[in-house]
């Protein structure tokens, strides 16, 4: 979770491809962001607000560098630019908030995105509107785990994932994919999907299209728009996107050997949680 976090402030990437860029962003004016070179704020002195804001920040990574620090807008909470965005954290230092797209509401103390927790919920919900057999399904024969990844045929980081698929199943990893074009609906690349999604044999369609060999065009009742639309509403930005079961979004690309780690790192904090009360929800 805290590299979604990173992510958001731009600090790594999550290796996935961009979504189309809104047609109307030139339009309205908004100009893309550059490299911030504001040098680095003062240290703020040992026990004030601003101090405990810092370490919060830094709870994501001890390299990051704030630009400015001071009072936030609503009581209770400092500002903090950095890597040109601003970050809330409550004068406490526990709850850090990041605003805007991909933002979230993260314990510190915890280290716990509280916001992905909800966000997770919502997710896999999403998810069961698909039906089973509209997923395009690699799977070794008895998987540990199953991801749903949100593809594309064009995007090279989805491409990288795809020549992976056999290392994937090695991990025990089963990859559901679904369908996103990111250049949007009615494009080039949204045909292509719809033609792989109406292939008699769609396993073999989208590996050929993701090696750019020639698919069929072709066209029928798909669920390409449905699952377009959930991946927007479970807050897609690029592809691939990967998520597990329980919804949690781990990447981003993420070579099988990792993924694996991952998933294993999030069974064994899942089983570490103490267990819900008898009756409880």
């Amino acid at each position: 979770m805290k590299r979604t976090l990173l992510a958001v402030l731009g600090a790594i990437s999550l290796s996935a491809c961009a979504q189309a860029p809104d047609p109307d962003a030139a339009a309205n004016g908004k100009a893309p962001m550059v490299a911030n070179t504001v040098p680095a704020a003062p240290e703020p002195d040992a026990g004030t607000p601003e101090a405990r804001a810092v370490a919060a920040v830094r709870t994501l990574s001890e390299n990051l560098k704030p630009e400015h620090v001071g009072a936030a807008p609503m009581p209770g909470f400092r500002e903090v630019i950095v890597s040109g965005q601003i970050v809330y954290v409550s004068d406490d230092g526990r709850y850090m908030f990041l605003p805007g797209q991909g933002g979230a509401l993260y314990d510190t103390t915890t280290q716990t995105n509280l916001s992905e927790e909800t966000f997770a919920h919502l997710r896999r919900d999403l998810l069961k509107t698909i039906p089973a057999g509209e997923r395009i399904v690699f799977a070794p024969q008895d998987p540990k785990y199953t991801v749903t990844v949100f593809t594309d045929v064009e995007c090279g980081y989805c491409r990288k994932l795809h020549s992976e698929i056999a290392e994937y199943n090695r991990q025990g990893i089963a990859i559901e994919y679904l369908a996103f074009p990111r250049m949007g609906l009615g494009s080039e690349d949204y045909k292509k999907m719809v033609s792989i999604w109406c292939a008699s044999d769609r396993k073999q369609a989208l590996t050929a299209a993701k090696s750019d060999k020639p698919v069929p065009s072709q066209d029928c009742k798909n669920t390409v728009n449905m699952q377009y639309n959930v991946g927007q509403r479970a807050g897609l930005t690029g592809t691939p996107m990967i998520l597990t079961e329980d919804g949690v979004q781990v990447g981003g690309y993420v070579p099988p050997e990792a993924l694996r780690q991952t998933l294993d790192k999030l069974a064994a904090d899942r089983a570490a949680r103490p267990s819900a009360p008898a009756g409880g929800a």
